[in-house]
């Protein structure tokens, strides 16, 4: 390895050494270097979403952030392929705002409750009930769901898309408790449709309850997909970027990330002055993009993303439109 090499690996370690043990960091540091040389071979870059665990986050991302910031993002990548480690829906993003570049999925099993929970006919069937009332849709759909819809937003920029609208009701979907939140926010009446986040609406209010009395003066911070009363019971809901900031700006002394397990894990490397607390539900879909299956996918170049010409453009304005509200 040459010295240049030895110090970025060092300079990586550092980073997740209280997450990865050293007899682990030297299993997977051969992926490591075998996939930051199959980046340079293939002109590819890596985009990982917040729930990657640490050796993906750290290791191998070129872009890290939520789904707002890795749709933002994605547009300005220059390299011709771009490795999405996150679920379906976020590739499919990707392709959309990118339909010149090979986008690859490291693992096909990688899906989304929320994304399954709901289809281009379920949309119809509201937009009969509801005649003339704006569909917003989570980015956390299909692209044939967001070409049925009328805008898309993020659980970062949800109350701003609505605000936008100027309305005084919409149809948010298909995350359940993710509207009731954004609707209590915004005073915008909000029809739901029952979908939910399988990480998320795990969590409880006496989950917190619990964190509480066992980690006196600690502060609770819950993701919009958990159910209105896990909120109510948080000191902040935001995004996983949102939460991010908070911690920057904010640095409290001991805090509880109410997400995805690996959020806390990567956040943490950033924050050493603050002590995570780890209540821990993970999603099966985010842990399938192992350092493994991103490798074989550079490699195999597996699994490349096609979308159906007739859902391209109706579902990339849904996502333009959410991109243009500041």
């Amino acid at each position: 390895m040459s010295p240049r090499r030895a110090q970025m690996s060092i300079a990586t370690y550092d980073k997740v050494r209280s997450h990865i043990p050293p007899v682990e960091w030297a299993m997977v540091e051969p992926e490591i270097r075998s996939i930051e040389a199959l980046k340079r071979e293939h002109d590819a870059v890596i985009l990982a979403h917040n729930y990657m665990t640490p050796e993906v986050f750290h290791g191998v991302a070129d872009i890290v952030g939520d789904s707002l910031a890795l749709a933002r993002e994605a547009q300005t990548v220059e390299a011709g392929t771009i490795v999405l480690a996150g679920v379906h829906f976020m590739a499919e993003t990707a392709k959309l705002l990118n339909p010149a570049k090979r986008v690859l999925l490291p693992d096909l099993r990688s899906g989304c409750s929320l994304a399954e929970s709901i289809t281009p006919a379920d949309i119809a069937e509201l937009r009969r009930q509801h005649p003339g009332v704006p569909v917003v849709t989570y980015v956390n759909t299909s692209a044939a769901v967001k070409a049925a819809s009328d805008i898309c937003c993020t659980s970062g920029n949800a109350v701003e898309v609505i605000e936008s609208l100027g309305v005084d009701k919409v149809i948010m979907i298909p995350d359940q408790y993710l509207a009731r939140n954004i609707a209590a926010r915004t005073g915008v009446e909000v029809i739901t449709h029952p979908g939910a986040c399988e990480v998320h609406e795990r969590f409880t209010p006496a989950d917190i309850r619990h964190i509480r009395d066992d980690f006196p003066g600690v502060t609770v911070l819950a993701h919009p997909e958990c159910p209105p009363p896990v909120v109510a019971a948080a000191d902040y809901a935001g995004s996983t970027a949102q939460m991010q900031d908070f911690l920057v700006r904010n640095q409290p002394r001991r805090v509880a990330l109410i997400t995805e397990c690996s959020m806390s894990d990567n956040v943490a490397a950033d924050n050493p002055g603050v002590e995570f607390v780890r209540p821990c539900n993970l999603c099966p879909h985010m842990k399938r993009n192992t350092l493994t299956a991103i490798r074989r996918s550079l490699e195999l170049g597996q699994h490349e993303i096609t979308l159906d010409p007739a859902l391209e453009a109706p579902a990339r304005r849904a996502i333009e439109r959410m991109l243009e509200v500041k």
